[in-house]
């Protein structure tokens, strides 16, 4: 069968498609990204289109040509600067359902989430089930949703990434809503029952919750994590009150407005806050077979340097994010401070007077505007770079017109030497993929 999966390359659209390609379909991926996804999975084709431009019928025609089947697997937490929930998951399905409707496309799986419903507290949970209800009321198609609890693969995002990231911290365990309950999911089983859908060994028409059987607390969780991951236990657990979660939130979000898809935004904590369980029963009354539990989800993964690595530089990520901001606005802050005694340095080294001025206001500028720029997501790659070419331009400068720099004892510029490397850190971290 043909085989179009949108969010292709996520945590579960490129788990799903891997089995599928396995079990010998053929796969398309749809992504925002194209080559992103060929860097990813070059095994199969690949399509890059935004979601939130493709909300009329007639922006899928194109992309549903022979194809058999179609799985959902894409989405977003909230809204922020890259997304848009009401189009994304709402609008841009909707459309798609009615040119799936047109095309002839026999199958549609759509992967939902526990708790969607219209009257749910936050808009990821009330853009889905719109789209849901949109599917349910499709007489053409042979329709299957299913509602995932908290996915674990070998890869980490989102939720997943924040277990990790929790699990990393030394010595003590901060967690919020320590006894909120969790059902988890192996990727391995999601993507098994989808591949069978597609195949029809799942009847269709059937709106069903995947998840282990067994709840489990947030702290078991992260404890878990902490076990698989090889960190000794916490010494201590502190129990964070809900409005410091609340202050963590509030900041997440007013980020998510300059790009970052932090996992503490607050449709997270809200999440985190109520016990969303699942129910288990239908599908293996369905399917006569039962879900991996936690520990055994986690038995089956690789627990290596690699994954310690990503926990720590995951705890490590928005540290050095905002230790490179702060350099930078300070140092430009201080050059505008201290203007006349960094201009009297340049005059006393030769330079003329209007060469030294704008030397020290065009530097004092450009570290401002490096620090600001490194907190937009789309644009922290560029001054990271950017931060890298002006040091190295400073060392340059300074070692040809005050060399005498070097050995002053405050050390101004062998200040300026770690800086690079906290750089090259922050390019490397910053691939979401």
């Amino acid at each position: 069968m043909r085989i179009l999966i949108l969010g292709g390359y996520g945590l579960i659209g490129l788990g799903i498609a891997r089995q599928l390609a396995a079990r010998g379909h053929e796969v398309i991926g749809l992504g925002r990204s194209r080559e992103k996804g060929e860097r990813l999975y070059p095994a199969i084709r690949w399509i890059g289109v935004d979601l939130a431009r493709m909300t009329r019928p007639d922006e899928w025609t194109a992309h549903l040509a022979g194809v058999d089947a179609v799985v959902n697997a894409a989405g977003a937490l909230q809204d922020g600067a890259r997304d848009d929930l009401a189009a994304v998951q709402d609008q841009a399905i909707q459309s798609l359902i009615a040119a799936c409707e047109a095309a002839g496309t026999k199958r549609f799986i759509q992967i939902s989430a526990p708790g969607a419903a219209s009257g749910s507290s936050t808009a990821f949970y009330r853009t889905k089930a719109a789209a849901d209800a949109r599917l349910k009321a499709s007489g053409p198609l042979d329709w299957l949703i299913l509602r995932p609890g908290l996915v674990i693969a070998p890869a980490a995002y989102g939720g997943t990434a924040l277990l990790r990231l929790l699990a990393a911290v030394p010595l003590i365990q901060p967690l919020v809503h320590a006894e909120r309950k969790i059902q988890t999911l192996a990727l391995s089983d999601l993507t098994e029952l989808v591949a069978d859908a597609i195949e029809g060994k799942l009847a269709p028409g059937q709106d069903l919750d995947v998840a282990e059987d067994t709840p489990h607390s947030l702290a078991e969780v992260v404890a878990a994590f902490r076990r698989w991951l090889g960190f000794t236990p916490a010494r201590r657990t502190v129990l964070l009150p809900g409005w410091c979660a609340g202050l963590v939130s509030r900041g997440a979000d007013l980020l998510g407005h300059l790009g970052w898809r932090s996992p503490l935004r607050s449709t997270a904590l809200t999440v985190m806050s109520e016990d969303v369980l699942a129910d288990p029963a239908p599908l293996e009354a369905a399917t006569g077979r039962r879900l991996s539990s936690l520990e055994e989800t986690l038995a089956g993964l690789p627990s290596t340097l690699q994954e310690r690595w990503f926990a720590r530089m995951a705890l490590m990520m928005p540290v050095v994010i905002a230790v490179l901001s702060l350099f930078w606005i300070a140092s430009g802050t201080i050059g505008f401070i201290r203007f006349a005694d960094a201009q009297r340095l340049l005059l006393e080294a030769g330079l003329p007077p209007l060469v030294s001025t704008l030397a020290v206001a065009g530097g004092a500028i450009a570290d401002i505007l490096l620090g600001l720029m490194i907190l937009i997501r789309s644009r922290a790659r560029q001054a990271a770079l950017g931060m890298i070419l002006l040091s190295l331009a400073y060392l340059a400068s300074a070692s040809l017109v005050v060399p005498g720099l070097w050995l002053d004892p405050l050390g101004p510029l062998v200040k300026v030497l770690p800086s690079i490397p906290l750089a090259l850190v922050a390019i490397a971290l910053l691939e979401e993929r």
